[in-house]
């Protein structure tokens, strides 16, 4: 079944299918679904449609890959034929995903019922906590790593925000750096769900890392699935701008995290990408922090890049630490290229880590 639409209207394609096979993982299922005459994967979400299990008729998103964007060739389960659904008596009366089929609540870490609730109440202060902010979510695996054996014992808190994907559960790297001890709390906020506290928006998210997380750094990042158009202010990555300009308000460290590349296709992504860029120049209101690689001063037309960037720029060695990174027990990739097709990428998220952790020691 497909809506009609047109201009500011919103279409979706919905199909029927049948489960063949369901597997957990972590908090969704991935499925393969027969739709029509074709087989098909499926992510379910069993907070928002319950558990799926083989014979099961289930309701099909299909939009993202009908219209071969990035979703990684997934559809999304929109409902189980026959199941229903009730809330449980936890608490929680802040709703995500508001006024569509799907909105759900949640306990808000400011709300009345949350154990965290006085303490947010008086917040009002970072007290100078260290936070990044980037405008990919493949950066953060390679800083969380970074950071963890760069400062060992720190508690890193890594808030993503609805920029891209809404559920952190769609993200495998995020779990991934949970159960290996590198991520110490997740906080989703705006219409993003699912991680260990949920706030309302990036200022409560930012407190609450420092009051209820008791992060030592926090890092900012959207799920997956970034948006653009092409054009300078067409993008999701955007977000960047904003929430560096919350952390300068609520007296954090603001650290931009630079997105760079030497391999991407597109010219305005390479060197210091146009969306930093962007951020940096027409965004951000007041100065941040802005590491960046020794090794960006040997690719022609850094200094035309960085002409007129009123930030604090600092020059960071990172070869020791690309290369461990080049060696680690974890896969890092960043649309599709991984630290030996697109070493610079790597090199200016390395940037970042290593300053962070300047920060923390200093």
């Amino acid at each position: 079944m497909k809506r009609r639409g047109g201009g500011g209207t919103v279409e979706c394609a919905l199909q029927w299918g049948v489960v063949l096979a369901a597997h957990q993982r972590g908090e969704r299922q991935e499925l393969v679904v027969r739709l029509r005459s074709r087989v098909a994967q499926a992510v379910c979400y069993p907070e928002l449609s319950g558990n799926c299990q083989p014979g099961d008729r289930v309701l099909v998103n299909t939009t993202a890959v009908d219209l071969g964007l990035g979703t990684g060739g997934w559809h999304f389960v929109l409902a189980v034929e026959g199941q229903e659904t009730a809330l449980s008596p936890k608490p929680g009366h802040i709703i995500k995903l508001r006024y569509t089929p799907l909105q759900g609540r949640v306990l808000s870490v400011e709300e009345e019922a949350s154990p965290y609730h006085e303490a947010m109440a008086a917040a009002d202060s970072l007290h100078e906590l260290p936070v990044a902010v980037g405008s990919l979510h493949s950066m953060l695996a390679p800083l969380a790593w970074i950071t963890a054996h760069k400062c060992p014992g720190r508690r890193l808190c890594y808030l993503m925000s609805d920029g891209a994907a809404l559920p952190i559960s769609f993200s495998s790297t995020a779990a991934k750096l949970k159960e290996g001890g590198l991520l110490a709390l997740t906080i989703t906020f705006g219409h993003a769900f699912g991680g260990d506290l949920e706030a309302v928006n990036i200022y409560s998210a930012l407190l609450a890392a420092e009051h209820a997380a008791k992060a030592d750094l926090a890092v900012v990042l959207m799920g997956p699935g970034v948006v653009g158009t092409g054009t300078t202010w067409g993008t999701t990555a955007v977000e960047q701008g904003v929430f560096l300009n919350a952390v300068l308000q609520l007296g954090g460290v603001p650290v931009a995290v630079p997105r760079m590349s030497q391999a991407d296709p597109r010219p305005r992504h390479r060197g210091l990408s146009h969306h930093t860029q962007t951020v940096l120049r027409k965004v951000v209101c007041g100065r941040v922090f802005l590491p960046l690689p020794v090794c960006f001063q040997g690719f022609e037309g850094w200094r035309e890049q960085l002409e007129g960037l009123e930030h604090h720029i600092s020059w960071e060695d990172t070869e020791e630490a690309f290369r461990q990174l080049t060696e680690a027990d974890l896969t890092f990739s960043s649309m599709g290229r991984g630290p030996g097709e697109d070493p610079l990428f790597f090199h200016g998220v390395a940037a970042a880590a290593l300053f962070l952790c300047r920060l923390l020691t200093r």
